[in-house]
């Protein structure tokens, strides 16, 4: 009998599927401990949970949900592009941001084109460009932040998309305005520049990359409503363009990609200011809290611009198992290049005093 890898698309023989956090059900199952009990410091989530906006928004919502949702998202698309100063048509929602990136991909890439990413950078960039039968380059990041000179070098003829996280999964580095503004002086018509905000809206002066998108650049900026929203598990992001660029991407989207509870708590949410004020209050309260902690252990950590902090704890698995054994769960990041780190989000600070002091017990401190 035929083996089914000789008719499927060769470069996904050795992929390895991106791996998210632990939840909570699966470990309380697997270590016989109740959902209650475990505390989950591992995706980089809202520990208050939504806006109560978009709550109550989503609820009114379910009395619909036997009709089609609006194709074109109209009404959350023009409050997306009100809030920045553009047009709907310089905005494309996905499912998450991910499936943007997947956008671009089938958009730009064929086999035998490359992308250029950090050396520690997230993992979907390099996934879905070998989806795409494209090759990464992955260009070292001293001090684990991006060097964009360094990338604008790596720059080839084949080269159709450089990913900037900024801050950086799962770093929490920064790259500044100044380095941006020059890295983008460099890079050449034929690549589009990718600035994935997903974190965004925890910093204080954000440099300005919707100004590339003003101009006419090819540059797609990523944002998301997983993270200071709270709407992690409606899977919805968005991607700012010039109105060229987004008509290209619109093209790749299935039809209904964003269904009605989505839109509906995404509409509420980014209008309410009041639960992301405070969302970035206890984030700035809680990651100077873990940062110190961090210091007074002796550990070494990346002092972080986002809602985590990654930390060197040693052997990063075994901390990472032993801490679930006892109902925290955090995020090893072997797959990440780093055995020897976690990374730990940030959390309301009694789940941030309990993560520190089961990290204690599991290091003998």
């Amino acid at each position: 009998m035929p083996n089914i890898w000789d008719y499927a698309n060769q470069q996904l023989k050795d992929l390895v599927a991106y791996e998210p956090g632990k939840p909570i059900d699966e470990v309380a199952r697997e270590r016989g401990l109740k959902p209650e009990d475990i505390i989950k410091l591992a995706s980089n989530e809202n520990p208050l949970g939504p806006s109560p906006k978009a709550q109550a928004a989503m609820r009114d919502a379910c009395a619909e949900v036997h009709i089609y949702p609006d194709g074109g998202s109209y009404k959350l698309r023009n409050a997306i592009a009100a809030k920045f100063g553009l047009e709907m048509g310089n905005v494309i929602l996905g499912c998450g941001s991910n499936e943007v990136i997947e956008f671009i991909g089938h958009a730009f890439l064929k086999e035998g084109d490359n992308v250029i990413t950090a050396d520690h950078a997230f993992l979907v960039y390099k996934l879905m460009a070998k989806v795409f039968g494209a090759s990464t380059i992955e260009v070292p990041d001293p001090g684990y932040v991006h060097d964009l000179d360094a990338m604008a070098a790596a720059v080839t003829p084949r080269t159709k998309e450089i990913f900037i996280a900024n801050p950086n999964n799962p770093t929490g580095t920064l790259v500044t305005q100044e380095q941006i503004d020059r890295f983008m002086a460099k890079v050449p018509e034929h690549v589009i520049v990718v600035f994935d905000e997903a974190y965004h809206e925890f910093l204080d002066n954000p440099p300005d990359t919707l100004k590339y998108v003003r101009e006419g650049r090819n540059v797609v900026v990523l944002r998301t409503f997983s993270k200071i929203q709270g709407l992690a598990g409606l899977r919805i992001g968005y991607g700012l363009a010039s109105k060229e660029l987004i008509e290209v991407l619109q093209r790749t989207r299935q039809p209904f990609n964003i269904n009605s509870m989505a839109q509906a708590g995404a509409l509420a949410g980014i209008l309410d200011d009041e639960h992301q004020a405070k969302t970035k209050r206890i984030t700035d309260e809680g990651r100077a809290y873990l940062q110190s902690e961090f210091g007074k252990l002796g550990l070494e950590y990346i002092p972080s611009y986002a809602n985590f902090v990654l930390v060197k704890v040693g052997d990063g698995n075994k901390v990472f198992k032993d801490m679930m054994d006892k109902g925290v769960i955090v995020r090893a990041m072997a797959a990440y290049k780093l055995p020897e780190w976690v990374r730990i989000s940030v959390g309301t600070m009694p789940q941030n005093e309990r993560c520190i002091e089961v990290l204690k017990e599991v290091l003998g401190r």
